[in-house]
């Protein structure tokens, strides 16, 4: 097996052992969403896109929101991390690419924030899928309230070009698909420059 489907292999196989239920599906459809919005994405990107939570994989090791005050630093930390782990997994599987090191760090460290093109993409995939895939699984864990303060999060994070994707999409059940209107409205009736944190959501 050559060096990067390795990795492909490695990433899913840590992923498949996370104790949050939805993140080896959110691995995977965060890729898939990715290849729909950019199809010649190159393998920085879709290996960000395949590892970016993973993280969140290991429990022993796993940044954890309750040893940060702020939300922003918990978030930074996560993703750095998890790039962290990434560029382990390239060293054990073989890929000396430092050109492809350096880029996939660089995507995983900005995947909560964007601020580029290729980071933006990376923004948005994950949180298609989070709207595709976890907001059920979600919503079982957490209350009402804290489930629209993280749609509105994730929502406002969104380019013009995803926030389309999503209004196409149907979450099951009736809740859900009146929480997402809710989001919608909003969200898309704010003109402030978007707050990042869950918490400062009203």
């Amino acid at each position: 097996m050559e060096p990067l489907a390795k990795v492909r292999v490695r990433i899913s196989e840590l992923i498949a052992g996370s104790e949050v239920p939805e993140d080896p599906r959110h691995s995977a459809n965060t890729l898939e969403w990715l290849l729909k919005l950019e199809p010649e994405a190159d393998d920085a990107l879709q290996l960000a896109a395949l590892g970016h939570d993973i993280d969140r994989a290991v429990e022993v090791s796993k940044v954890l929101r309750a040893d940060f005050s702020d939300y922003d630093d918990f978030k930074a930390a996560h993703a750095r991390h998890s790039a962290e782990m990434l560029l382990e997994i390239l060293q054990q599987c073989g890929v000396g690419d430092p050109t492809l090191a350096d880029e996939l760090s660089r995507l995983v460290c900005l995947h909560e924030v964007g601020g580029d093109a290729r980071s933006d993409l990376l923004v948005d995939a994950d949180s298609l899928s989070y709207f595709d895939v976890n907001l059920p699984l979600y919503r079982d864990r957490n209350s009402r309230e804290e489930t629209l303060r993280r749609c509105l999060w994730g929502y406002r994070r969104l380019s013009k070009r995803a926030r389309i994707i999503v209004a196409e999409l149907h979450p099951p059940g009736a809740e859900l698909a009146l929480m997402m209107a809710e989001v919608v409205i909003r969200a898309d009736k704010w003109n402030e420059p978007f707050d990042r944190r869950p918490e400062s959501i009203s």
